[in-house]
């Protein structure tokens, strides 16, 4: 017996060292963590018990039967994140660079259809080549096999991506259908063909972090929803966003005791200027809403005309979209309109509710955009605002003009309660604009036309330029005075805890893709 204890403990010591100590430290010196360190990390204390430790890749071409590893390039398994169950996979960039393998993709598949069984997240630490070329269409059918069940858990539990290292060519389609996708500055990347191809195609020079670098695709593509300076920011990051979310669908997010007391919040009634076309920072209105540094932003740096991420009001989880006026006034434009839909129904997803804080002039004109799909991508946000079954509230801080009215949370697509603050302004167009075209005639014929334009325009802000026509009609639940917001909210959220939504039946809705 003690032979056959002392073997077991020789082979689990072996996997344990994954591609050998000189790999390891090969690792350390790129400044990256080990697969078996960033789990150790992330999980609380213990808590992490490994599913097929002992497993090992079928090849034998290519002397691959001579390059034995157990665990085969992957740690897979389940633990807790203070406290709560997660299911997890993360590559061991020592053993073949993190390829995937036959058996490789087995172990990442048979947790992630435990995760599904049991309705708890499942996360993901890429550090991977790609496929391993050596077991050929083995490897390609590994990676589908994973793609199928990304599918099959979206919207079911939270899937979230940390891209810890190279991530090419099929290997970035899982990630990009998981519900976040993490990267690390200067240590990950990820793109569909690599620096060579590119080069050889279209003749273009360009470095693996200009192509698929984390800033790259947390300015430009928006690929990357967060990005850290290093892996050990990576992993609290990634517990952090974990925080908000429920274990899955089937629950709501864990809410944070909280005693009701003063609400009032004076310094939300000194934000927006009296100049209304003078710009502010939406994230001020955020934080005087909000509970204390509870705010954490989704695609910071990406579409930075909205803003979106998850906060806490009372206690509770809440997931917020706001017009941001610091960047291109707020306008709605094709990146923007992505962002906010695509953050709009993983909230919907997990019964996370929304917060919709408008100051929005419309959509942006332009060649750009029209031949960009702006028509189609603008619908993206109205559909998935319009198709959200959780409880849904909109703040106008001030302007909510043209269609990006009707698409920002409007009563008219579903929103639960529309409050408005004294300044805002909710019509078709802008007073000058306006004024422009319904008293043009009278302008032109006017003996000094640049004081006509003033005195209609004043008129025509006078009358429009306001909440109480969209009051009187019922489209503004309440005017409210910005002090008393984070107090209406909090009640309005507690008062919607409840909410239940029966859809038709259909199989699914065609949102514009």
């Amino acid at each position: 017996m003690d032979a056959k204890i002392k073997t077991l403990q020789e082979k689990v010591a072996q996997a344990k060292l994954g591609g050998g100590q000189q790999r390891i430290e090969k690792q350390h010196e790129k400044k990256k963590l080990t697969a078996r360190e960033r789990v150790e990390y992330l999980l609380d204390e213990g808590s992490f018990e490994e599913i097929g430790i002992l497993v090992t890749h079928r090849t034998t071409d290519f002397g691959m039967d001579k390059e034995i590893y157990y665990g085969d390039g992957v740690v897979t398994g389940y633990g807790t994140i203070n406290g709560r169950l997660v299911y997890i996979f993360a590559q061991d960039f020592t053993v073949f660079g993190g390829a995937l393998s036959e058996t490789h993709a087995e172990k990442i598949c048979k947790v992630m259809d435990l995760a599904v069984k049991v309705g708890a997240p499942i996360i993901g630490l890429n550090d991977s080549g790609g496929a391993r070329i050596q077991e050929g269409v083995r490897s390609l059918g590994g990676y589908a096999d994973i793609f199928y069940r990304n599918v099959q858990a979206s919207g079911v539990i939270p899937q979230i991506s940390a891209i810890m290292g190279p991530c090419a060519g099929g290997a970035v389609y899982s990630p990009a259908m998981t519900d976040f996708t993490m990267m690390v500055e200067d240590t990950s990347y990820m793109f569909v063909t690599g620096p060579n191809v590119v080069k050889t195609v279209t003749n273009e020079e360009v470095t693996s972090e200009e192509l698929g670098g984390a800033s790259t695709h947390s300015t430009k593509s928006g690929v990357a929803h967060v990005t850290s300076s290093n892996d050990i920011e990576c992993l609290e990051d990634l517990k952090q966003l974990l925080s908000y979310m429920p274990q899955s669908n089937a629950e709501t997010p864990k809410a944070i005791p909280y005693t009701l007391g003063d609400e009032v919040r004076e310094e939300l009634s000194d934000i927006v200027p009296d100049n209304p076309n003078k710009p502010y920072d939406m994230h001020e209105v955020i934080a005087g809403i909000i509970d204390e540094d509870s705010f954490y932003e989704i695609h910071k740096d990406y579409a930075e005309n909205i803003i979106v991420g998850f906060a806490r009001l009372g206690g509770r989880s809440i997931g917020i979209i706001a017009n941001q006026p610091l960047f291109l006034a707020g306008v709605l434009d094709v990146n923007s309109s992505k962002k906010a839909a695509r953050f709009t129904r993983f909230c919907d997803c997990f019964n996370i509710p929304l917060l919709v804080l408008e100051d929005v002039p419309g959509f942006l004109p332009g060649t750009d955009q029209e031949w960009n799909g702006i028509i189609v991508h603008g619908a993206k946000l109205l559909y998935a605002l319009s198709e959200a079954t959780v409880p849904r509230v909109t703040v106008i801080t001030r302007k909510a003009y043209g269609g990006a009215y009707d698409v920002m949370n409007s009563k008219h697509i579903g929103a639960d309660l529309n409050f408005a603050w004294p300044t805002a302004e909710i019509a078709v167009m802008g007073a000058k604009g306006a004024s422009e075209i319904i008293f043009r005639k009278e302008i032109k014929s006017a003996d000094d036309p640049e004081a006509k334009l003033a005195e209609k325009e004043a008129e025509y802000a006078d009358k429009f330029a306001n909440p109480y026509r969209a009051a009187q009609r019922g489209f503004i639940d309440e005017v409210i005075l910005p002090k008393n917001t984070r107090r209406k909210l909090i009640k309005a959220f507690s008062m919607l805890e409840n909410k239940e939504v029966e859809k038709p039946k259909r199989k699914h809705g065609n949102i514009p893709l």
